[in-house]
């Protein structure tokens, strides 16, 4: 059977709509709907995304019971549940709509070596849960989970560590390779996340090497490259020639990436030449030629296609079908967060495509951080609200609720 009569039984004549919110919005009840609608009114106000988040630290730190509301508002839209148990509702209503689970343990900017030992413990938690269930295909982890942000700092400046430091970095290296070697073991993809540039040296250093031992007969790891950084394309080419000199298969997460207005503050004030492109249409350009450049040499890169933009979406679909390349590739995955852009990713899963979800989760207090650059963010990039709150009033319209 041919590649092209294996994407007609996928998605029998069906061309990729977007607005289909009827697709979109199917797993979501009534009430579901209303509170996404209303969350998302909110968001769209810059003073609220901006005042809100100094206000509920303060009244968390001083003991205001304000968790339960957050857990029912903003928490619900973009997070599991505060353990791997309770995400197991939302692994089962995506996989209703053919989309898959990432689990994603969302606590961040701990300093303390037990605290990195438990989030390592915690991320082999979700790799054997994500084992044998075709649900969670792909799981993932920050370095800086498991790992002190001020030593990848000094890694990255090229300081000389102390002995102290010394052991410190390779208890570091060895929590990497002990989640890179269980994922290895229970054949579940790990994703290492990209982060601020001035630790990033460290951590592709680190994805690199655990590529090149796990990934040599199958895909396991990926690094991510960030393709608002104007170096990143030649990265992710050199990378390859890396890979395919010495026998391995790349896996690449690409996204445009999260720290945008910190990169360009933090240049600005350290008197360095940003690393940031120049404007959105560069970042756009590298990004579509990055995903290009992956299906160009699909056998020997897989790629997961993080983003939330509805071209770069189209892109890659229009290059399966070019190429005759199945929707279902093993090698490609498209990728959103919970609780935005479901008009992508169900449309993309309803069409026959690997979709899966980001589904964060933890204790509320530590997952805040995340929560408010979910907000931010959805503020920040341009009409990303009013997009998510058009396709929800047009689903309430459609349903006459």
């Amino acid at each position: 059977m041919t590649n092209t009569s294996l994407q007609m039984q996928v998605s029998p004549g069906k061309k990729l709509n977007f607005d289909n919110t009827e697709i979109a919005f199917r797993s979501k009840s009534k009430s579901e709907l209303n509170s996404a609608y209303w969350l998302f009114k909110i968001m769209s106000s810059n003073f609220l995304t901006q005042v809100g988040p100094p206000v509920t630290n303060l009244f968390l730190n001083i003991g205001l019971p304000i968790q339960g509301i957050i857990k029912s508002t903003i928490f619900k839209q973009f997070c599991g549940g505060e353990t791997i148990a309770e995400c197991e509702h939302t692994v089962a209503q995506l996989a209703d709509g053919k989309v898959g689970t990432i689990l994603d343990y969302s606590v961040e900017g701990e300093e303390e070596e037990h605290v990195f030992d438990f989030t390592c413990a915690e991320i082999i938690r979700t790799i054997d849960r994500a084992a044998g269930d075709k649900r969670i295909p792909i799981t993932v982890f920050k370095v800086t989970g498991i790992g002190r942000f001020a030593l990848l700092e000094k890694l990255d400046a090229r300081q000389e560590l102390t002995a102290e430091e010394q052991k410190e970095f390779e208890r570091v290296k060895h929590r990497c390779e002990r989640i890179c070697r269980t994922a290895f073991e229970k054949d579940v993809p790990v994703m290492i996340d990209a982060e601020e540039t001035w630790i990033q040296d460290t951590i592709d250093a680190l994805a690199l090497d655990m590529m090149m031992s796990f990934n040599q007969k199958k895909l396991i790891v990926y690094n991510t490259y960030q393709l608002y950084r104007h170096d990143k394309l030649a990265h992710l080419k050199a990378d390859h020639l890396v890979a395919a000199k010495a026998g391995f298969i790349i896996g690449a997460k690409i996204v445009r990436g999260a720290y945008m207005e910190k990169e360009r503050k933090r240049a600005a004030e350290k008197g360095y030449p940003s690393p940031i492109q120049p404007d959105k249409e560069t970042t756009d350009r590298d990004y579509n030629e990055a995903i290009t450049y992956c299906v160009d040499h699909i056998e020997q890169i897989g790629v997961v296609c993080g983003t939330h933009n509805e071209t770069s979406c189209r892109v890659l679909a229009e290059l399966l079908d070019s190429r005759q390349i199945d929707h279902n590739h093993p090698h490609v995955y498209f990728a959103q967060l919970l609780g935005m852009s479901d008009n992508l990713s169900f449309n993309l899963s309803d069409a026959g495509y690997n979709v899966a979800k980001y589904v964060p989760y933890g204790p509320v207090k530590a997952v805040m951080p995340y929560l408010f650059r979910r907000a931010q963010e959805n503020t920040s990039v341009a009409g990303q609200t009013s997009r998510e709150l058009d396709l929800i009033a047009r689903e309430k319209q459609r349903r006459r609720i």
